[in-house]
């Protein structure tokens, strides 16, 4: 049967807001995600059974085969659709792991794009999406693939045009897991950040998409995970030190629950000059220059 290839594009939180956490133990969240131009490269060769290898840089760092994303949920779709066919799965893996551009939950929600068009499902078929729901909080704003409001714990999507922001993402080769950071913000069951009056007052975003108004309204933001994040590992802020000590930054800030930074530029001249004085100065890092959109 045919290759079928797909693209894992990396998920950038511009903005994240913790309204406070649920009796469940989840977290409702308020963000604003975009998503960038460097990716994992995904391939499905259909067959009846399911498999995984690895390839690319990153390819030690993706840990036992049997609980990756991408195996969890091909099973789990799988379960819900009878006679779905399957096949071998090749992961070109380029994005860091545990970095809070939703590596994983990229990888996965395109398998489960791969897997729909192998059987002729919509991507938006309910059975694609509660599995994405059910398996990982990051995985149905992946699958979308395109700029949007986040709410609630990841299963509710407004989408946005954006316009195409040049960026530095910056990664210090540390992993952080999420679990992590949000112990450290320290939130009891039932406690809130924001009262019901924060939310309703909360600005919306700009109605075109002209990019001064948006990197405005994106500078007066937040990362609420990212005080916590700092704590855990310390290093993130010198990654935010080095994006803003660059020339045109517009601004910079930690995506999701770290470690990755980025910063948004004025053009892409700037970006790429500032990802090559960030490269050459800490040789060690993963910097990426590009676009969010």
């Amino acid at each position: 049967m045919t290759l079928l290839t797909d693209t894992a594009r990396a998920k950038v939180n511009l903005t994240l807001r913790v309204l406070g956490r649920r009796m469940d133990g989840y977290h409702d969240l308020e963000s604003l995600v975009a998503f960038a131009d460097c990716a994992d490269m995904l391939t499905l060769e259909p067959g009846p059974q399911l498999g995984l290898t690895t390839t690319g840089p990153g390819a030690q760092d993706c840990g036992d085969m049997s609980d990756n994303l991408v195996v969890r949920a091909a099973r789990a779709l799988a379960d819900r659709v009878p006679g779905l066919t399957l096949g071998q799965f090749t992961l070109d893996k380029r994005l860091p792991v545990a970095a809070g551009i939703g590596g994983g939950s990229a990888d996965a929600a395109a398998a489960l794009r791969l897997l729909a068009g192998a059987n002729g499902l919509e991507n938006d078929d309910p059975r694609v999406v509660d599995v994405a729901r059910e398996t990982g909080a990051d995985i149905p704003v992946c699958l979308a693939s395109h700029a949007c409001t986040m709410t609630g714990v990841g299963e509710n999507l407004s989408m946005l045009t954006l316009p195409e922001l040049p960026c530095v993402m910056v990664n210090p080769r540390v992993g952080v897991a999420t679990k992590d950071v949000f112990t450290a913000l320290g939130l009891g069951k039932g406690e809130f950040l924001s009262g019901v009056g924060d939310v309703m007052l909360s600005p919306g975003w700009p109605a075109d998409a002209s990019f001064d108004p948006w990197v405005e309204a994106i500078d007066a933001g937040t990362n609420d995970l990212e005080p916590p994040a700092l704590k855990v590992e310390p290093v993130i802020g010198d990654v935010l030190s080095a994006l803003r000590a660059t020339d045109g930054v517009r601004l910079a800030r930690m995506s999701g629950s770290g470690a990755t930074c980025f910063a948004i530029y004025g053009s892409g001249a700037e970006a790429r000059a500032a990802a090559q004085t960030i490269a050459k100065e800490n040789p060690n890092w993963w910097v990426h220059a590009g676009v969010l959109s």
